[in-house]
């Protein structure tokens, strides 16, 4: 190659690569999703810590638990959205401290006696509270007293504000100022968080929207004119995320009606593709990608799977309530609504977050303190079901360590972190910290790997992840440039994956799991499946090697079956080799005794946002 062609490898501004970049070019960890003790549920867990504590720890300080541990995260989080619940602020503080108004109430006192025992007492006081608000059944006296307009829930949602004013520091650390809107009707989880983009002056203009009745509501179309309402009066912007979808029986990605007995039409789903940008598709509760029934040739379609039922096990999950419950179907869904209504309410992005209720954003599998106070480390916790009815149970071991956001921005500030989330260039991780790029045009070509600056390539000739292309050029195929860097203190990796989701010419709807790049010398089978990675897992010590696996990973990938009148989606999976699961861990340094046949190795994972292909 003659260096007039070489100079296109190297497209900088300046001899130094770092200088004169118009790119987002830094990768930013956090999470959006996390709840402290002011959530009425995590308070009645036994979570005695506000946001005080959970900022402290996700800015790298270490900290005493409400059990009592001292916890440290293994590296600092950039950024975090404290979302406590939207409804009946201030009650768990109530139930814990025994308040009088909390105890002439028959249900109130018996939760509050319940916390006062403490343990499965305490717990079985917890789920109590859970499914009587699931099922729109707390007294009517205390929902008027824990709902916006009285002193308690109002005093809580300043002294919300008040924390993330404190913590925020521009360039250093981001709190952004939240809330989850806890919608869950009926045990449908349809939970949205809510997160600002403005500081305290514009917040305090504010009160977050409740869901129980007479105030509250619980249809999405309410949130969006609360969001409409939001930015209008102050000159803010605000963003909804919603998560969860495989406890909503099959409410979450409506494709006719919606729960709340709405339709899905113009109107609904220009609202949705609005206001909703980004999906949390993996978190404590379950992995949310996809589920091996409506991706049955897809091998690692079955990860992080709850399929048993709603939120509290009240009516049980069927086959034909998943494809209304998953990413991948939700991203697919969205082509075809696109065709028959105009737009595509299902055009988002991937994030990962905890939903921890601990204060405690930690998504590490050695490092794992659970999903709420009582089950943080203990020898027995991985044999305590999640939930539990008459109807079935989600197990204790069942709880994913997972998960993280990364988002590509400008700087660390509520704006650039904001405005990266907006235009979905931002991915989901289980847990690990891989930095992962993902560029789509129409030329790309394997010159472009010839330089570890990709970047630069990659925003001049296309689009980054949560990108669109477009109107493609005469006999050409869109072209993919991936790029996948191990966690510096985590595990190599097993392979890049592009997941393609299309809708034919006969209006069906497809998908399709391609691998791009993979590590060591192996070849696909005669039906395209490459063989397995291997396993380096020491049960017994919890622990691997990287001698397997590549540190990283680089490609082109040309789609070869490309019809440019096919409206499309691509997003990148990348797969770790395995490694132990957190029970293993409460194994080696506990002394848990672990339920027979319960899953002990895994192989993590991170799914960037989809780069779409419109014929128009």
């Amino acid at each position: 190659m003659s260096l007039q062609h070489l100079g296109s490898i190297y497209p900088g501004k300046a001899y130094s690569p770092y200088a004169k970049r118009s790119f987002p070019s830094n990768l930013y960890w956090g999470e959006t999703h996390l709840h402290t003790g002011l959530s009425l549920d995590a308070g009645l867990f036994g979570n005695t810590t506000g946001p005080d504590t959970a900022y402290r720890l996700a800015r790298g300080e270490e900290i005493t638990t409400s059990t009592g541990q001292p916890l440290k995260l293994s590296r600092p989080l950039d950024f975090l959205v404290v979302a406590d619940h939207s409804d009946l602020m201030g009650i768990a503080t109530d139930i814990q401290n025994g308040a009088p108004n909390i105890l002439a109430d028959p249900k109130g006192k018996e939760w509050a006696e319940g916390f006062a025992k403490g343990g499965e007492d305490a717990a079985k006081a917890a789920f109590d509270l859970i499914g009587n608000f699931s099922q729109g059944t707390v007294p009517e006296d205390l929902v008027e007293a824990y709902s916006p307009g009285s002193p308690i829930y109002d005093g809580v949602w300043e002294k919300i504000i008040d924390a993330a004013e404190r913590f925020n520091e521009p360039h250093r650390f981001t709190a952004f100022i939240g809330y989850e809107w806890t919608s869950v009707p009926k045990g449908f989880n349809l939970h949205r968080n809510v997160v600002l983009r403005d500081g305290g002056p514009r917040a305090r203009q504010v009160i977050p929207l409740t869901t129980q009745a007479p105030l509250g509501t619980t249809d999405p179309l309410d949130l969006y004119q609360w969001l409409e309402d939001y930015e209008a009066n102050t000159g803010g912007q605000a963003l909804a995320i919603a998560h969860n979808g495989n406890l909503s029986n099959g409410w979450m990605f409506p494709v006719e009606g919606t729960y709340a007995g709405g339709v899905v039409d113009e109107n609904y789903v220009e609202l949705r593709a609005k206001w909703e940008p980004l999906y949390e598709v993996t978190q404590i509760k379950g992995d949310g990608e996809t589920h091996p029934t409506v991706s049955p040739d897809d091998e690692f379609a079955d990860y992080g799977t709850w399929d048993v039922a709603n939120l509290d096990i009240t009516e049980l999950k069927t086959p034909e309530m998943l494809p209304r419950e998953y990413a991948r179907e939700a991203l697919k869904n969205g082509l075809m609504l696109e065709k028959k209504l105009g737009t595509n309410p299902y055009k988002f992005g991937m994030i990962g977050a905890t939903d921890s209720h601990t204060s405690l954003p930690t998504a590490e599998e050695e490092n794992f303190f659970g999903k709420s106070t009582s089950v943080e480390p203990s020898k027995s916790r991985v044999s305590h079901p999640f939930v539990k009815s008459a109807l079935g149970a989600i197990e204790g071991d069942t709880l994913l360590a997972s998960g993280y956001q990364g988002i590509w921005a400008t700087e660390n500030t509520r704006a650039a972190l904001f405005d990266a989330m907006e235009r979905k260039e931002t991915y989901a991780t289980t847990g690990s910290r891989m930095a992962v790029r993902f560029f789509g045009g129409w030329e790309f070509d394997e010159v472009d790997l010839r330089s570890r600056q990709l970047a630069f390539v990659g925003y001049e000739k296309g689009v980054p992840m949560g990108g669109d292309l477009t109107k493609a050029p005469d006999g050409k195929a869109p072209t993919f440039l991936t790029y996948a860097l191990r966690d510096p203190i985590g595990a190599n990796l097993d392979r890049v994956q592009i997941v393609e989701g299309w809708m034919d010419a006969d209006g069906n709807l497809q998908e399709k799991v391609h691998d791009v790049v993979w590590s060591g010398d192996r070849e696909p089978d005669a039906d395209g499946k490459l063989p397995p990675v291997g396993n380096t897992v020491d049960i017994e010590a919890a622990n691997w090697t990287n001698t397997i696996g590549a540190s990283e990973l680089i490609s082109v990938w040309t789609d070869p079956d490309f019809d440019a009148a096919e409206s499309a989606f691509y997003y990148v999976r990348v797969l770790e080799i395995p490694t132990p699961r957190w029970v293993l861990y409460d194994q080696l340094r506990l002394g848990a005794e672990l339920p027979e046949g319960i899953e002990l190795i895994h192989q993590e994972r991170a799914y960037t946002s989809p780069i779409w292909y419109s014929p128009s």
